[in-house]
C-alpha cells in the first residue's frame, strides 16, 4: 500500500464507519441491498470455526466484531487502532505494517479491504507474508461491479481528496487468485474467500 493511501486510511478513521453504516457522506448513495450484504458478510464471518486470528488491516474493529475465536487486530494507523479498541475492549490491538506483521501464534490471517489495495507485486509478497503467519486466510472484499480496477479520487468529510488505488472482485476469481481458496461469501457488494491448508 502507498505512503498516500496510508495517510488517507488514517485521516478516515473517524469517519471510516460511515461508509458500513450508510451515514455521513454516504446517506444519501443508492446502494441497494447494502444492509442485507453487510449483515450477510457479517453471518458468513461469524460462521467460520473459532480460531486464533490475526486480523490484518482490522481498521475501527467492524468486521473483527464478527470473527470468532481469539483475535488479535492489526492497523497501521493509530486511529483505526484507538477505534477498534473502544469498540471491542477485550481484544487486542497492535499498530503495525501489514506488509511486516509481528510474528505470533495464529491459525488464521484475516484481512478485509487491504487486499484490493495493494498493487502488482505487492499482492504476491502480502500472500507470501500472510503464508508465513497462519495456515488458513480470508480475504474480504469489493464486489466487481462495472470495472476491475482503477485509481480513485476520494473525498472526505473535511473536503480533502485522496488518490486511492482499489481492485474489485468476483467471489469466484478472489477464491482462483488465492490458489483454489473457496468462496465464503458472494454478494452484490462483499466477496469473501477463504484458503485452509
Amino acid at each position: 500500500m502507498d505512503r498516500g493511501m496510508r495517510g488517507y486510511y488514517q485521516q478516515r478513521a473517524p469517519e471510516y464507519d460511515d461508509w458500513w453504516l450508510g451515514t455521513g457522506l454516504f446517506e444519501q448513495r443508492d446502494r441497494p441491498r447494502w444492509d442485507e450484504d453487510v449483515a450477510a458478510l457479517c453471518a458468513a464471518l461469524e460462521a467460520l470455526p473459532p480460531a486464533r486470528t490475526l486480523d490484518v488491516a482490522c481498521g475501527t474493529g467492524f468486521l473483527t466484531a464478527h470473527l470468532p475465536g481469539d483475535v488479535t487486530g492489526l492497523d497501521q494507523s493509530e486511529a483505526m487502532i484507538e477505534i477498534a479498541s473502544a469498540r471491542l475492549p477485550d481484544a487486542t490491538f497492535v499498530v503495525g505494517d501489514a506488509m511486516d506483521p509481528p510474528v505470533g501464534d495464529f491459525d488464521r490471517v484475516h484481512a478485509a479491504h487491504f487486499y484490493g489495495h495493494l498493487v502488482e507485486g505487492q499482492r504476491e509478497e502480502w500472500l507470501c507474508v500472510a503464508s508465513g503467519l497462519a495456515p488458513e486466510l480470508v480475504i474480504v472484499d469489493s464486489a466487481r461491479r462495472d470495472r476491475d480496477e482503477a485509481w480513485d479520487e476520494r473525498t472526505l468529510n473535511d473536503g480533502s481528496r485522496h488518490r486511492v488505488y482499489k481492485r474489485w472482485f468476483t467471489a469466484h476469481g478472489l477464491a482462483e487468485e488465492l490458489d483454489g481458496a473457496d468462496v465464503v461469501h458472494d454478494g452484490p457488494w462483499f466477496v469473501a474467500a477463504r484458503r485452509t491448508p
